[in-house]
């Protein structure tokens, strides 16, 4: 339908991947903040209370107000970081398997979209947060809930349950950052804390934008990084033969970690608009006309890789699943390291792991959730 399709509601729809990779990397293509917000005419939509609450976070952000945080954060997950977290993360994952596999031992199959994909992620961010580990399981339902209102067109009761969620969150992050500054410490929130004291005089708008901050690698961490585990071994186990191949050739895992997030991205799509008039894949498109990056229609572009419907580990091509960027993800290492953990546990201790039935996913169209992947050995 070309690089460019207008969308029934407005605005277009962004598919070919390097008009995407355009509008995710040019600094004239902004977020939907609230000086655009305060344009439209849709005032239910962007004055509800989840929308309003996200638009404070760091992917609603534009420069320079964006550029300060991000910088602040510094690089969240590098080297010495991950290799930290690297021997949690993979006792974890064994933790997890063995759960997986009593459940298939006891009744022939498990969910391991619940029993795995959701809870790795809420056990790392959690732990590396210094969350109390009886909270995971209340944040990790309160998040799924919240990021309704992140959908491309949410329903009233959508934004309903939303609003409810967002302030469940707004209770319990405001509350941790509270306990962190009363007793401070060496954990990330403390650190935070400390950054921003040291950068503003007034100690509210510290603990504001660290209770944003800390909600927004919350949810970024948990929603899209638990769909792209299960999207990962779902994508591996009906691709004919390519278990067994990679159980044989286990050094080709990172391959297939960016060839299934390539093939089937944890988030399909997200939205920008025209920060001034400006011109898209040969479209005239005035000031603040918003478009949707449609991530799993760019990344399977032929033009970019061809046979894009194969799922193929050797493919070696390039995809967009993290955005670009100044508003590449922040977590892109952390969610490889757990991808590589899981899948190179799931290879040796499960050869034959196969799909029970069809996986279930949520209705959305921007988080590719799935809320049920049950599996077999």
């Amino acid at each position: 339908m070309g690089d460019l399709v207008p969308a029934p509601w407005g605005g277009y729809l962004v598919t070919g991947y390097d008009a995407c990779d355009q509008v995710l990397r040019d600094r004239s293509w902004l977020v939907p903040d609230f000086a655009w917000q305060d344009r439209q005419t849709d005032t239910e939509r962007w004055q509800a209370v989840a929308t309003q609450e996200m638009s404070r976070t760091l992917h609603r952000l534009n420069a320079p107000v964006h550029t300060r945080q991000r910088h602040s954060l510094g690089n969240l997950f590098g080297r010495q970081t991950l290799q930290a977290m690297a021997p949690e993360i993979e006792a974890d994952v064994a933790g997890l398997l063995d759960r997986l596999a009593e459940r298939i031992r006891v009744d022939g199959e498990a969910d391991l979209a619940a029993l795995v994909g959701d809870r790795l992620p809420i056990n790392t961010i959690g732990r590396w947060l210094d969350i109390p580990p009886e909270d995971f399981a209340h944040i990790l339902e309160i998040t799924h809930n919240q990021v309704h209102a992140q959908e491309l067109l949410p329903t009233k009761s959508q934004l309903a349950i939303s609003e409810a969620a967002t302030l469940e969150l707004r209770r319990y992050f405001t509350g941790l950052v509270q306990e962190r500054r009363a007793n401070p410490g060496d954990d990330v929130v403390s650190g935070w804390i400390r950054t921003w004291d040291a950068l503003e005089s007034d100690r509210e708008a510290t603990d504001r934008t660290v209770y944003e901050l800390t909600m927004f690698v919350t949810i970024a961490s948990l929603e899209a990084t638990a769909a792209s585990l299960s999207l990962m071994v779902w994508s591996l186990l009906r691709s004919p033969g390519t278990w067994d191949w990679l159980r044989a050739r286990p050094e080709h895992i990172d391959d297939a970690v960016e060839e299934a997030l390539r093939y089937d991205p944890p988030v399909r799509l997200n939205s920008r608009v025209a920060g001034e008039d400006t011109v898209l894949a040969g479209v005239f498109l005035p000031k603040d006309t918003m478009v949707h990056v449609m991530y799993g229609a760019a990344n399977r572009d032929p033009r970019r890789n061809p046979a894009p419907h194969t799922f193929d580990v050797l493919r070696k091509g390039s995809h967009i699943a993290f955005g670009g960027g100044a508003h590449y993800c922040l977590g892109a290492a952390l969610a490889r390291l757990e991808a590589r953990a899981l899948l190179g546990q799931l290879l040796r201790r499960f050869p034959t792991l196969r799909v029970v039935g069809q996986p279930e996913f949520a209705p959305r169209m921007v988080f590719h959730r799935v809320m049920s992947l049950r599996v077999a050995a």
